[in-house]
């Protein structure tokens, strides 16, 4: 891993060019990806069952083929082993509870003049939730998407989910049955994304899509935005270590690891005040990394995107983390509390030698899904609140119309919109403007 110092001239040139990821897609991609949604939204199934052929060698007769029952995701359930069966089970509950502490209500009042205020909290009616498929195994995603989304009270969840040439993960099907997955379909890449922002004549459009993918299922959730919601487009996966050199550097080294072994592109950073724990953990990596199972991902993200940053101290750190906006900050020091204050940016913190990276992707509770490429400064992670929307509720009283509409009326004649401030004024007892 290269090495960055706080204390040299051209640290900030250096930092600036190891953290800058541009996450748009190429002009290739970006156009057929459009020519995709747009045969989807002129052809529906038609054109699905044509994408699905091509993409993933699955030739079927009808979407209706295509979506996996209830029955069938039961079938998987209890097909897999029961210790996973307990953890995904487990998992799943506490993803629920902490999620559910993040519920909104509706809530009015009436000012002085009689009107009423306030706002009306509502969920979302249908979501689309993506999953990534084949021979890949993901239960993780279908936990931390779906279930904050069954906690807000969405009524129906389609998740889609690619079978290349049919392959389908029972662990996959198993957290879908657990999380509540109302419809379930086989149908991946950007013509999925697509059909769920357009809708076919099987598959309904919903109004969000949440969930990661690749490049092209990325550039298809950017380009239906607007016409959907979207949870984000996500980049590389992201860590960011700041440790004070008291835990143990092969812990340090996994952790990096295990954000590395996602992507040749994933970003892994490592800071600390102490030069000697720098050169223990970059020992450990090096005694490590040959039996990890993804090396060769693992020394590509390392070392074209990974460093290890000398600070003068933790403080210094976390200012610097703060510059980068981690998806996921660990916090490995004695005290992480005392610099928990000073975080201002990051998609998730992680605090103190015993909470690894690893217990927020899976079971902690927190949903995995996160900002990246720097966008924790505007953004947070999913939650109940990405599928809760609020309508704010105005009721003027007879009384409270006549301050409201006087204001309104010297407003909107300022801004030269008559037929506004007529409307207010028709509602007052003494109407200025009578004549006009």
């Amino acid at each position: 891993m290269r090495r960055l110092d706080t204390t040299r001239a051209d640290f900030d040139t250096e930092l600036a060019q190891l953290i800058t990821f541009d996450i748009e897609s190429d002009a290739v991609v970006s156009q057929t990806v459009a020519q995709i949604i747009a045969d989807i939204a002129a052809r529906g199934d038609a054109a699905l069952l044509d994408y699905t052929a091509r993409f993933d060698q699955l030739k079927v007769g009808s979407v209706e083929q295509l979506e996996i029952s209830r029955e069938r995701q039961i079938t998987a359930l209890g097909s897999i082993d029961a210790v996973q069966r307990e953890a995904l089970e487990y998992a799943a509950q506490r993803v629920h509870n902490f999620h559910h502490r993040q519920l909104q209500q509706s809530w009015q009042y009436y000012d002085d003049s009689g009107n009423l205020l306030g706002q009306k909290v509502t969920p979302l009616q249908r979501v689309g939730v993506y999953v990534p498929g084949g021979k890949a195994s993901y239960p993780s995603s279908v936990l931390m998407n779906t279930v904050p989304a069954k906690v807000a009270g969405v009524p129906e969840i389609v998740m889609v989910v690619p079978a290349p040439a049919g392959e389908l993960n029972d662990l996959v099907l198993a957290a879908a049955c657990i999380a509540g997955v109302d419809r379930l379909l086989t149908i991946g890449g950007a013509q999925a994304i697509a059909a769920l922002a357009y809708g076919t004549q099987t598959v309904p459009a919903v109004d969000k899509i949440v969930g990661p993918g690749n490049i092209y299922v990325a550039t298809a959730k950017r380009q239906v935005f607007g016409r959907v919601g979207i949870d984000m487009v996500a980049g590389p996966s992201e860590i960011l270590i700041v440790c004070d050199a008291g835990t143990d550097p092969d812990w340090v080294a996994m952790d990096l690891f295990s954000q590395a072994e996602h992507d040749e592109l994933a970003q892994c950073l490592l800071l600390c005040p102490d030069r000697t724990y720098l050169e223990a953990v970059q020992a450990s990596i090096d005694r490590l990394l040959p039996d990890m199972d993804r090396a060769d991902t693992i020394r590509v993200s390392l070392a074209n995107r990974g460093a290890m940053i000398l600070t003068r101290d933790l403080e210094e750190a976390v200012t610097v983390s703060n510059r980068i906006a981690p998806e996921h900050l660990e916090l490995s020091v004695q005290d992480p509390e005392s610099l928990l204050p000073l975080v201002q940016h990051a998609g998730a913190i992680f605090m103190g030698r015993f909470t690894s990276e690893a217990l927020g992707d899976y079971c902690a509770g927190p949903s995995h899904v996160l900002p990246t490429a720097r966008s924790a400064r505007f953004s947070s992670p999913l939650g109940v609140y990405d599928f809760q929307k609020r309508s704010s509720i105005i009721m003027g009283s007879e009384h409270g119309a006549q301050q409201l509409g006087a204001v309104a009326s010297v407003l909107a004649r300022g801004e030269s919109l008559t037929a506004h401030a007529r409307s207010a004024e028709m509602r007052l007892i003494d109407k200025p403007y009578a004549n006009d």
